[in-house]
């Protein structure tokens, strides 16, 4: 190999353990501890770049900060003969990549294990402000268990390297495709990762599991967005029929296209992968409202903080209530006195007696004066009647 044999006087390094197109990783020996470790060494294009090493030493450094049984622990960074490497905790086991191509496929319950393992890590990391963004089965190390015997352990690995190659848009020969299956729509759109994509890249792995298969295959970016826009993956139960349909079903809503659908943290997914391998349906019903992801706090590390949102909790909120309109009592029947009535048909009268006035002298002014004279007879004979009427309606409502 062209590295040293020691890194900074400190680190033997032995057989290599794993390689990508951004680091290799070696199995090595702390001189100073006495402690077997696991040293990820810089590919040499990476180490080149200032920009970047900038930003892998500081999220280097952040993820030191994340003490977790289900994340790897990182001990150490450094440079050495120009050469920049992590020193991280030396994981005996398998990586999920690994196991698939050994395996096969998963047993639904070791399955649901992992992913609550998984979730474990992911929430802890989400609460400290850090988004893994590149949660695949590579990056998933498995300790013990069926594969490996004795009790079964799942640590994540690969925090910090995913965020400083986001951030300064590297772009590899062969990582975006081989990556681009676990990517949540809204990051192939290019959105911000928030802790919901996480957990649909972990639901991803776990669709993988049960299935040896991906949810949607693509060769490309765009032809996973298109794929993603227009279909929509058969439940894991459609390719093998050991999985329990409820455990199905916690699968496909981790995959939810739209996040408000999708189980908004890693510990609702960790909650419905356990009530699906109960037995409980977790299927959100279109008719029930979305959720929003509960606030995280700030982070103190080199990462740039979630985005803060409203808090509520991982469960669909209730409907709201329903609402009609309010009913008035009805009104009281009221009887109106003989004195009342009385005044209200004088009043209606005299309005009557008014009008008839104003008619004949609007009569009398636009005719001549014969036909006025004529007219005035006869609108003096009408009022004179209207008169006579009144005065007999008077004496009817007044005996």
């Amino acid at each position: 190999m062209s590295e040293p044999t020691v890194l900074a006087d400190r680190y033997e390094l032995h057989d290599k353990l794993g390689s990508g197109g951004m680091s290799n990783v070696y199995r090595a020996t702390d001189r100073i501890l006495e402690r077997t470790v696991a040293v990820k060494v810089l590919a040499e294009h990476l180490s080149d770049d200032d920009r970047f090493v900038a930003r892998f030493r500081r999220e280097a450094l952040a993820v030191a900060k994340l003490i977790h049984p289900n994340i790897v622990q990182v001990y150490d960074t450094g440079v050495d003969h120009g050469r920049h490497f992590i020193v991280m905790e030396c994981v005996e086991g398998k990586s999920g990549a690994q196991i698939l191509k050994t395996e096969g496929l998963v047993d639904p319950e070791v399955t649901v294990e992992i992913g609550v393992q998984a979730c474990a890590g992911l929430e802890y990391a989400h609460r400290h402000g850090i988004i893994h963004r590149d949660v695949k089965p590579g990056n998933l190390m498995v300790i013990g268990g069926p594969v490996g015997g004795g009790e079964m352990t799942c640590k994540l690995t690969d925090f910090g390297i995913a965020r400083a190659a986001e951030q300064t848009r590297i772009t590899q020969v062969g990582s975006v495709v081989g990556t681009a299956a676990y990517l949540a729509p809204e990051q192939v759109r290019g959105e911000e990762a928030t802790p919901s994509t996480d957990v649909y890249a972990l639901g991803v792995v776990l669709y993988q599991f049960l299935t040896g298969r991906l949810p949607y295959e693509g060769s490309s970016l765009a032809e996973l967005a298109v794929r993603q826009q227009n279909e929509k993956p058969l439940p894991p139960r459609t390719y093998n029929a050991d999985v329990p349909e409820t455990v199905s079903a916690a699968v496909m809503r981790a995959l939810e296209g739209d996040k408000a659908y999708r189980f908004n943290t890693a510990a609702a997914l960790s909650d419905g992968l356990q009530r699906g391998l109960r037995g409980e349906d977790v299927t959100l019903q279109m008719d029930e409202e979305p959720v929003t992801p509960p606030e995280f706090p700030q982070a103190e590390t080199a990462t740039r903080p979630l985005e803060r949102t409203a808090r509520t909790a991982h469960r669909p909120a209730p409907p709201p209530p329903r609402y009609t309109l309010p009913q008035t009592a009805p009104r009281a029947s009221r009887k109106r006195s003989p004195i009342r009535r009385f005044f209200r048909f004088i009043f209606g009268m005299l309005a009557l007696v008014l009008i008839a006035a104003v008619v004949a002298g609007t009569v009398i002014l636009l005719t001549d004066h014969a036909a006025s004279v004529k007219i005035k007879d006869f609108a003096g004979n009408s009022v004179e009647k209207l008169s006579d009427e009144l005065k007999q309606q008077v004496r009817d409502n007044t005996k």
